[in-house]
């Protein structure tokens, strides 16, 4: 059934209110839990009182995370919900705090629209609403997170040890995890120029900081024109089916070769760790195995190819506007290498 022939009232009516209102409290409990281990007082469970008290540390953390995914999921269900396509409200995905991966509380939300698109003008605005919605909160908790540094003595609590040493020691020590810049970051960075700032190997302990950041990483990885991603809508409805195509295979070419030089270091030091292997510094330097990943993931599981609309039609000029926004977005919040080990 076309879901522009459904009444808004009974897409709200069938939801499955107490599963995604449970899903949404198990994410709360998990980013909590994450955010206490990210401001350096990880959850305690020999008290029920240290349990909350820990807990409410992560709040910051965990409200922001919230806030971004929320807004950003629910941009696209009120934008199908406007088309009167039937979609589901968001899913959101609690990851527990397991010691193999990093303890970032969840691994985002979705929803599902049920009904084939009706035109190119409801792929675009439903495309484009979370990503361009989502940036606004990262946006707003990047400047936050810039203008409202606590003093250089705060990292302190999360690092006693530092004392000794006077500060943040540099070099970072060996297996300290840090997190690439975007060119969004480097302006703030340069325009606001702010005294505290920390390094990127710190910056994770920073809760606004950091959920800014994940927010315009995960607003980027959407934007990747590829397949059902929301750059993939937007990149098929501007340039349509053929100007997609290109598109697509260029951009799983890029994510190839950022992805390949560091796999292949990976790959020999766990199987031949006694053998070296000769690979240009440059290349690991602008390198992540994280993106051969993701490469799996839309060449084999989610698709590089883009199902036509109900009706494919050209796009207005305010819309193609806002789709040039949208890529302007995506290029400033990409990080070739997200995360990295000193």
């Amino acid at each position: 059934m076309n879901g522009t022939n459904q009444s808004r009232a009974t897409i709200l009516a069938e939801q499955n209110y107490p599963l995604h209102i449970a899903l949404f409290l198990l994410t709360a409990l998990c980013t909590l839990w994450a955010g206490s281990f990210w401001s350096g007082h990880p959850v305690r469970l020999d008290n029920v009182n240290l349990f909350f008290f820990d807990l409410f540390r992560g709040l910051p953390y965990a409200a922001s995370l919230l806030l971004f995914l929320s807004v950003h999921e629910f941009g696209h269900f009120f934008t199908a919900l406007h088309y009167r396509m039937r979609a589901t409200l968001p899913y959101y995905i609690p990851v527990p705090p397991l010691p193999f991966l990093l303890s970032l509380g969840t691994m985002g939300a979705v929803i599902k629209i049920k009904d084939r698109i009706p035109n190119t003008n409801a792929l675009f605005d439903t495309g484009v609403s979370g990503p361009l919605s989502g940036f606004i909160v990262s946006l707003g908790l990047l400047l936050f997170g810039f203008y409202h540094l606590p003093p250089a003595s705060w990292i302190f609590t999360v690092h006693p040890e530092y004392i000794a040493s006077g500060g943040i020691p540099n070099p970072a020590p060996e297996g300290t995890l840090t997190l690439g810049k975007n060119l969004l970051w480097i302006v703030l960075e340069q325009v606001i120029a702010p005294k505290n700032l920390p390094p990127m190997t710190e910056m994770y302990h920073y809760p606004f900081l950091f959920t800014g950041w994940l927010g315009c990483f995960v607003t980027a990885l959407n934007l990747i024109p590829v397949g059902q991603l929301d750059g993939g809508h937007v990149t098929y409805a501007m340039f349509g089916k053929q100007g997609y195509k290109k598109t697509a295979k260029t951009f799983m070419f890029i994510i190839g070769i950022l992805g390949f030089p560091s796999l292949l270091e990976l790959t020999f030091s766990l199987i031949l760790p006694a053998q070296t292997i000769r690979i240009p510094g440059e290349l690991l330097q602008w390198s992540w195995p994280g993106w051969m990943l993701w490469f799996l993931i839309l060449s084999r599981f989610i698709g590089t190819d883009h199902p036509p609309t109900s009706h494919d039609c050209s796009l207005s000029a305010s819309r193609r506007a806002i789709g040039w926004v949208a890529i302007v977005i995506f290029i400033i919040t990409f990080v070739p290498v997200p995360f990295g080990v000193q």
